[in-house]
């Protein structure tokens, strides 16, 4: 219902655009709003596909915990890389799309050049976010049905309620996938579209062309194993992060079941407020390095750039290292968060296959290896993936407002 609303408002919305210069371009631009809902329904879709308990792939890792821990994490990891392949080729077939739909929109500038393949672009990226209100529901019901399940735990509830929160939490599981997945595929399509904007914005400062940048220029090929490092190390210190914060907590809740052992009895009340002081604190602490590594690392290197560029004749060469940069950090920073996000889902809802009776139960060793599984994915699906979606919009953000010190 959703989305035949969605195509119903662009259709309308669409041809207020209606043009004697290009009558067909109202129609075109429709299309490319077409191209982002149908984009966002994929990408929901084949996380969808990667992540529930009722398709093959988590079905087969959950099978593989019966061979011990390893299987279970070398499984999930594979899982997890091929997961990337169709969503790629999903936005690939979607940025081209919707740029060739409106640059053969008609509508040309004073020199008779096509000028609607970034407004394409941005009209499919509006039609993928159309549906953002429906994907925002989906995100919040997984952790409610998180919460609702550890309260019954806590409570001390009977089994059978902890079974129907346990099949919600599933389903919690895998429609936080599938929103991870959708937020991955929107900053794709933004992130071309402030790449756009950045070049745009250099040419205009500098006032000499900037419409291409040449990676086979060793300097601007540094810049992109440089913005593919940032992701990679990112992605190290978040998880790290997630490490050295459990390790506080635990030994906290070994110190307190050493000076009350009432708690193991229920004779004691444990003090829960210092663990999650604990990690309230340690979640600000710890990210504040890969909070300064994504601001600072961009601007250095076009700082030291540009600076190098002038001293040798090449006055854009700043810029062009910088959205190299960018460029590299994208790609990386797309396909690392699809790795994380869905091979931490795909983990987690095989534990949860598996406490649904099936390849043992609860306390069958196939379930131990698959809680392993699920304890590696955490900071994977919780931490590490969703951060790098606001990283990539971050460097894109920060370039592009920075852009005037690059030159």
């Amino acid at each position: 219902m959703v989305i035949d609303l969605r195509l119903s408002n662009f259709q309308s919305t669409r041809w207020l655009l209606y043009t004697e210069q290009a009558p067909s371009a109202w129609l075109n631009f429709a299309l490319c709003g077409l191209v982002g809902i149908i984009t966002a329904y994929a990408f929901v879709w084949i996380s969808k596909y990667y992540t529930d308990y009722k398709h093959e792939p988590v079905r087969l890792l959950a099978l593989s915990s019966t061979t011990g821990h390893g299987t279970n994490i070398i499984a999930g990891v594979s899982l997890g890389l091929e997961s990337t392949a169709l969503p790629v080729l999903v936005i690939s077939v979607a940025i081209i799309s919707a740029f060739w739909l409106g640059q053969t929109s008609g509508l040309v500038d004073e020199s008779g050049n096509p000028t609607g393949g970034l407004f394409g672009t941005a009209v499919a990226t509006m039609g993928m976010l159309s549906t953002a209100g429906y994907v925002l529901t989906m995100d919040m019901f997984g952790p409610i049905a998180d919460n609702a399940g550890g309260i019954v735990e806590m409570s001390q509830q009977p089994e059978s309620v902890r079974e129907i929160t346990d099949v919600l939490d599933a389903v919690g599981n895998t429609t936080k996938a599938t929103t991870k997945g959708f937020a991955i595929g929107s900053a794709a399509l933004a992130s071309f579209l402030l790449f756009s904007a950045y070049m745009d914005e250099v040419a205009a400062f500098a006032q000499l062309p900037f419409k291409e940048v040449d990676i086979a220029i060793p300097e601007v090929f540094v810049g992109g194993l440089l913005g593919s490092m940032l992701i990679f190390l990112f992605s190290a210190w978040a998880c790290s992060a997630v490490g050295k914060t459990a390790q506080e907590v635990v030994n906290e809740v070994r110190r307190q079941f050493i000076e009350r052992p009432g708690i193991m009895d229920y004779k004691e009340k444990p003090d829960y407020g210092r663990c999650v002081a604990i990690v309230a604190s340690a979640s600000l602490r710890e990210m504040i390095k890969p909070g300064a590594l994504a601001i600072i690392s961009p601007m250095a290197v076009g700082v030291i750039f540009r600076i190098l560029g002038h001293s040798t004749g090449q006055p854009l060469l700043g810029a062009k290292v910088v959205a190299s940069m960018l460029m590299f950090a994208t790609v990386a920073g797309i396909l690392m968060a699809l790795f994380l996000n869905t091979a931490g889902g795909a983990w987690d809802n095989a534990k949860k296959y598996i406490e649904t009776g099936a390849l043992g139960g609860k306390g069958s060793e196939a379930h131990k290896a698959a809680v392993t599984g699920d304890t590696v994915g955490d900071p994977f699906k919780d931490t590490a993936g969703p951060s790098l979606h606001v990283l990539i919009k971050m460097l894109a953000t920060i370039t592009l407002v920075m852009a005037p010190i690059f030159l």
